[in-house]
């Protein structure tokens, strides 16, 4: 005999809305419903253990027993509520079924759909006893599936390289930068504790701003460091906190990379730890960075300046950048797909051009590399021409000039620096070159020549 609904509803609204609440902060820990889904703000939820929760806060009794049978008497109980029960699977229209007898609708349901099941062996099959139905109808449960295989990325087969001193010797050597230039680079980082280093493709952007790491720190080790490039799929939920799914597909709270980080440099605040962002215009900045506009600030640094993030829990602790924490970011300035930064991210940074450098350093490390004096005069003076005439064009200008990382790879041995420096001018400049003039195919084509002359 169905169970009657009541004419006074035994939860309100509110109550149900909390009950919802405590289940996703609890996580997926009970198993959805054999046929109905409560269904609110795209996730499903089991009926009755919505029902059974929400009467719980209603009675302020913990235990207290949900007084209506499972299926249709509590399916009407929350609509009654304006919240929307769907059914799981395709059922029987028309059938009596409907009426909220879980199990047998089930099985209705398996004939119907000819849902996949295990093949019994030919024996007599066990007959359901009175008591289980009841049970399945109490709990509005299916029973539990076989554990799926899981499946596991391989381990890492690498380590982090060992740690080694880095002195500024060592970055002179190596960066194509005069020493006021560098010491000008760390007095910025060290002042407004945020750098943004700017210029056209090739400039090395990424490669100083991990040296830079490096000399602050005093060795290349790699554990106070962290690297990530924005992409323009890059989001708030990933950077900072936000649901992700999770190994069995529910979603849950996780903390984004710049969280994590924080909170390995504020157990170490003696030390200096660096976050590099590269390619940092590609993504939607003032979105992923939210918070940070003001966190970011060298004077909102600590504790005294936290912020409650929006996704955070009710009592979790507020979060603030530690002032043991540097951000250095890239900037690739031909990219006419970006928009340029917002002037309220700009004041938190400070900012370095680095341009191509086709002079005496690019010549000293190829000469260290045996490249010949003729074939490294060569690529100097012709990149450098056409740098200047890329430079004086119109429609493109200074930020779209070549940068010398194309060549800083020299060839092992002087006898293949020819087909080297051939290859990397057909390869990889020439098609940047097509696309640089690709309404005036004519110029693109005479440039190519020039390079290529005498080789």
């Amino acid at each position: 005999m169905p169970t009657p609904v009541p004419d006074t509803p035994l939860i309100t609204r509110e109550q149900v809305l909390r009950a919802l609440h405590e289940l996703d902060t609890e996580g997926p820990q009970m198993p959805l419903s054999t046929v109905y889904d409560l269904v609110y703000r795209g996730r499903r939820y089991a009926p009755r253990q919505v029902a059974q929760r929400a009467y719980e806060l209603a009675a302020n009794q913990p235990g207290a027993k949900w007084p209506l049978r499972a299926g249709g008497p509590t399916n009407q109980a929350l609509e009654a509520l304006d919240f929307t029960i769907a059914t799981k699977r395709p059922t029987l229209e028309n059938s009596p079924l409907l009426d909220g007898d879980v199990a047998a609708q089930q099985q209705a349901e398996d004939l119907y759909t000819g849902s996949p099941r295990e093949t019994v062996p030919a024996k007599k099959a066990p007959t359901r006893s009175a008591a289980a139905t009841a049970a399945e109808e109490e709990t509005d449960e299916a029973p539990a599936d076989p554990a799926p295989t899981e499946f596991h990325e391989p381990a890492a087969a690498y380590q982090r390289p060992a740690p080694m001193p880095y002195t500024p010797e060592m970055a002179r050597a190596e960066l194509f930068l005069a020493d006021d230039e560098l010491a000008a680079a760390r007095a910025a980082l060290a002042r407004r504790r945020n750098l943004l280093l700017q210029g056209p493709p090739g400039t090395g952007k990424t490669f100083l701003a991990r040296r830079l790491a490096w000399l602050a720190q005093g060795s290349t080790d790699p554990a106070r460091v962290e690297l990530v490039q924005f992409h323009p799929s890059y989001s708030y939920e990933d950077f900072v906190q936000g649901f992700r799914p999770d190994e069995q597909g529910a979603f849950r709270l996780r903390d984004g990379l710049l969280v994590e980080f924080c909170r390995r440099a504020s157990l170490e605040p003696e030390q200096p730890y660096f976050l590099l962002i590269d390619e940092l215009n590609r993504g939607h900045v003032a979105r992923i960075f939210g918070e940070l506009l003001l966190l970011l600030e060298a004077d909102k640094r600590g504790p005294a300046h936290a912020l409650r993030l929006p996704y955070a829990p009710a009592g979790s602790p507020p979060f603030f950048v530690p002032e043991n924490v540097f951000v250095i970011g890239t900037m690739n300035l031909a990219d006419r797909s970006l928009a340029p930064l917002d002037y309220a991210l700009r004041r938190r940074f400070a900012f370095v051009s680095l341009r191509p450098e086709f002079g005496e350093p690019l010549r000293a490390l190829l000469a260290a590399h045996g490249v010949p004096a003729a074939l490294s005069h060569h690529l100097t003076t012709r990149l450098a021409a056409l740098n200047q005439t890329i430079a004086d064009d119109p429609d493109l200008g200074p930020d779209f000039c070549v940068g010398h990382s194309y060549f800083c790879h020299p060839p092992a041995t002087p006898t293949e620096a020819p087909a080297w420096l051939r290859l990397i001018l057909e390869q990889e400049i020439g098609p940047l070159l097509d696309d640089y003039w690709r309404d005036q195919p004519a110029k693109a084509a005479q440039q190519k020549k020039q390079l290529l002359a005498g080789l």
